[in-house]
């Protein structure tokens, strides 16, 4: 009869679920789960910062949407996780962390590294727990795995103490489950799809806000039919970036204001109304909202809504772009006419507003001024990574972000990841190392700001020292500039400390790592050092050094709160 460590079943629990890569930062209190990775063909990666491998885990289960796991020693391994733990939770992504923790025999004691973890992830976690024994391994990691991906996903912690990853078990006495979750979808309530459906087939300016929920439920065809079939405005956020590609018809991007507030009937599939929608106080007064979640806790925050369906977003897409028809056939004629004739002026305004817009930002995408704008870099950016094709980026900043977001063009899904509604700096390299190992073949830009380059940008040696090729992007204004403009606004300048950098040659410390790296003064070097980057075929940083005082000129700062 056979044993196994409790190491060894946590380990057989991940590589049945499908997980490739475990992020960690080393700690002799979880190496056993180390060793057992190696026996069972699970890549260890080791950051420089457990904040970085939570932030990877979370990466990598947006990208899979799957798990992504991290590992972590006790005490400050634990610690200095949470940040990532609770932008995994802001954003709805299925993270879990193992976390070490000295044996069970000596809690209390007063070992090295001991201190009370469970709760402390009781808030920022769908689940956290302390696995007991061995033999109670397999039945935890099912509940975790159930956990994290049943419903709106989310994160779980769970502790691992050394006595409870050593001992063995016999094989026959703890066998590993099966069939332990679902994976039904949930279609939407059939009286909420006809309610809705008739609200729709009767609108005269629909408008469709999308979120993270298409891409995690494989939404975007079903997306793209309803718009069409309803001649509706879609504009996304999140991670449903992408999800329909930048030249189809009913795309928009520089007109949400304007649609949100002129539209009578507004669907709002997969993402809150929170900070990014203005709490839906810029949703016309007069305007009827359907809204579709997998949480209902989500539904009619902060806004009454119409109808509230609950239900992943490809299947009550379907039924909706279904229904229409009969919708429109009977009782509702004169909505529907009304509708149909009305639906291709309603988007040529909007189009034409979307060009009108578009042309103001040209004259500063073009622009030739030194220190460079912004929006130039945004559009050179833009281009190099269509030339080099098929190109991820990882968004990691303030108003930098903010202006490349209006600028990049995405294609295809899948294609951008940002931190999500919590706003957290640091996630640029540990996202762009999950980018790469799952999706080697594709150019990873990651766009910086030179505030968030100081959090994790030491990963950007974990990334060469796995052979994973990037480009950073930093746009260097030598401030904290997000925080900045609004701060000297509002206060002045005198009572805005904090909020300064020096103009650090960020890309000598890549090089200073083994990487690559550039300087760029002038709108005209931006092209060639992008090139060069990729060219090098290792991880690049390109230092632009930007006008810290252009995104006010322009119009395009913003920090809500």
């Amino acid at each position: 009869m056979g044993t196994s460590t409790g190491a060894q079943l946590l380990v057989r629990m991940l590589k049945a679920e499908g997980v490739r890569h475990l992020f960690t930062l080393s700690g002799l209190h979880v190496a056993p789960i180390y060793a057992a990775c190696v026996e069972e063909g699970i890549q260890v990666i080791d950051t420089r910062h457990e904040q970085a491998a939570a932030h990877a885990a979370d990466a990598t289960a947006r990208l899979t949407r799957g798990i992504g796991v991290a590992c972590v020693t006790a005490g400050p391994g634990v610690t200095d996780a949470i940040t990532g733990i609770a932008n995994a939770f802001a954003a709805s992504s299925p993270v879990l962390l193992l976390g070490g923790a000295a044996p069970s025999f000596n809690a209390g004691k007063g070992s090295l590294q001991e201190m009370e973890q469970v709760d402390l992830f009781t808030r920022i976690t769908k689940w956290s727990d302390r696995i007991p024994a061995p033999d109670r391994v397999p039945t935890f990691l099912a509940k975790a795995f159930r956990t994290m991906l049943g419903g709106r996903p989310g994160p779980v912690f769970l502790e691992c103490p050394w006595d409870v990853l050593s001992n063995g078990v016999d094989d026959d006495e703890c066998k590993l489950p099966t069939h332990y979750r679902t994976r039904a979808r949930t279609p939407g309530d059939p009286l909420e799809i006809e309610r809705a459906a008739a609200l729709l087939a009767d609108a005269v300016r629909p408008a469709i806000i999308a979120g993270s929920s298409i891409w995690w439920d494989d939404a975007p065809a079903q997306l793209a039919a309803l718009a069409e079939k309803l001649g509706a405005p879609v504009y996304l956020n999140g991670s449903g970036r992408g999800c329909m590609p930048s030249t189809h018809p009913h795309f928009f991007t520089q007109t949400r204001k304007d649609a949100l507030a002129e539209a009578d009937v507004v669907l709002i599939a997969g993402t809150p109304l929170d900070f990014r929608l203005g709490y839906g106080s810029g949703i016309g007064e007069g305007a009827t909202l359907i809204q579709i979640d997998s949480d209902a806790l989500e539904i009619g925050r902060n806004r009454a809504v119409e109808v509230g369906i609950i239900g992943d977003s490809r299947s009550v897409l379907a039924q909706l772009a279904a229904a229409l028809p009969a919708a429109r056939a009977g009782g509702f004629a004169g909505g529907a006419a009304a509708a149909i004739s009305n639906s291709g002026s309603w988007l040529a305004g909007l189009r034409a507003r979307e060009q009108r817009k578009a042309e103001k930002q040209a004259i500063f995408e073009r622009s030739e001024q030194t220190p460079v704008h912004h929006f130039r870099l945004a559009r050179e950016l833009d281009q190099v990574a269509r030339e080099v094709g098929d190109s991820m980026f990882v968004a990691d900043g303030g108003n930098w972000v903010a202006i490349a977001a209006k600028v990049i063009k995405l294609d295809k899904p899948g294609r951008w990841l940002d931190p999500g509604p919590l706003g957290c700096l640091g996630v640029g390299a540990p996202f762009a190392i999950a980018a790469k190992l799952l999706h080697p073949g594709r150019p990873v830009f990651v766009i910086q700001g030179d505030g968030s380059f100081g959090l994790n940008g030491f990963d950007f040696e974990t990334a060469l020292r796995f052979k994973l090729p990037m480009v950073c992007v930093v746009g260097n204004d030598a401030a904290w500039g997000q925080i900045r403009l609004p701060q000297v606004q509002m206060f002045g300048e005198e009572k805005s400390p904090g909020t300064l950098l020096a103009p650090t040659r960020y890309d000598k410390v890549v090089e200073a790592l083994g990487g690559y790296g550039e300087l760029v003064t002038d709108p005209a070097q931006i092209r060639p050092a992008l090139l060069r980057a990729v060219a090098s075929k290792t991880v690049a940083c390109v230092n632009v050094m930007l006008d810290p005082e252009a995104p006010a000129a322009s119009g395009a700062q913003g920090y809500a709160i």
